[in-house]
């Protein structure tokens, strides 16, 4: 196997919608809300590949590195990248602390819910993305539709979550957490006609490629490629890429691309990943 259209799962969250977005089915109104649509590969594969609809706020969380991830029995942390599909107006992603903050701090804030005030809300807008490494403490505002890629585990430590019921996970959360104000680590930048680097690692490289053209990807045996088709598409090995579906490719693959085509592309490890184009 060389290219495989990956599965898709439907996540129900309470923060979801019933509108999603093109090449998704509305849920049901009446019915329970979705929040994620995950995208599924067989084995375990370093990187998952999900589209998140919100019409609440996430609860302010963070996520573990791989050393204490390991440790705690889980195969790797999480670091996370997003790009922005669509806001409303006024739609917010919190990233980051206002202020340095020490693990003490961080949590008598969370107990009596001044963190909400205490996180760096920044306005956001469609094609705005962000690359959240393992510690980061952040939340994601209502009135957005983005694709995340993240390390493959499902693995979050809520630090507070607006008063619900749901489970914190403080002593987690607070001693993986980076509570200072948020740095980007890595600048987009243009690296090939059409192809932009939003983030390169370590965990993962993500890129966006608005082109077209003919080629062959060639990932390496331990770096296979992720194609997101976020408008547009094209062709690979034969098969159609289409907004609303991902695609996996593991070996050597021919590649054609629309004109118009615009894919995120998402592979582990942090070097940039050759392509040959006709």
């Amino acid at each position: 196997m060389s290219v495989r259209r990956l599965t898709t799962k439907r996540v129900e969250k309470p923060w979801g919608r019933h509108d999603l977005w093109p090449g998704f089915p509305d849920a049901p109104e009446g019915g329970a809300k979705v929040g994620e649509v995950w995208f599924e590969a067989p084995g375990d594969p370093e990187l998952l590949v999900k589209y998140l609809f919100t019409s609440e706020k996430l609860s302010i969380q963070d996520h573990p590195d791989d050393v204490y991830a390991r440790a705690h029995g889980y195969p790797r942390g999480k670091d996370e990248a997003w790009l922005i599909l669509a806001a409303e107006p006024h739609a917010t992603i919190a990233i980051g602390t206002l202020a340095p903050m020490t693990h003490e701090e961080l949590r008598a804030s969370a107990l009596d819910g001044s963190i909400e005030d205490k996180m760096d809300w920044k306005a956001v807008k469609a094609d705005d993305s962000f690359y959240s490494p393992a510690g980061t403490v952040h939340a994601i505002g209502p009135g957005l539709t983005l694709i995340e890629v993240q390390q493959n585990v499902d693995l979050t430590y809520r630090l507070y979550d607006y008063g619900s019921d749901r489970e914190l996970h403080l002593d987690d959360g607070i001693a993986v957490s980076k509570p200072v104000p948020f740095v980007a680590p890595h600048i987009a930048r243009d690296i090939a006609p059409g192809r932009t680097i939003l983030g390169d690692g370590p965990a993962f490289v993500m890129e966006r490629w608005k082109r077209s053209g003919t080629g062959t990807l060639a990932p390496a045996a331990d770096r296979p490629v992720w194609l997101v088709p976020v408008a547009g598409g094209g062709t690979i090995d034969g098969e159609r890429l289409e907004a609303g579906g991902v695609w996996l490719a593991d070996g050597d693959a021919a590649l054609t691309l629309d004109e118009g085509a615009d894919i995120l592309v998402a592979y582990p490890g942090d070097a940039v990943v050759e392509t040959i184009w006709g």
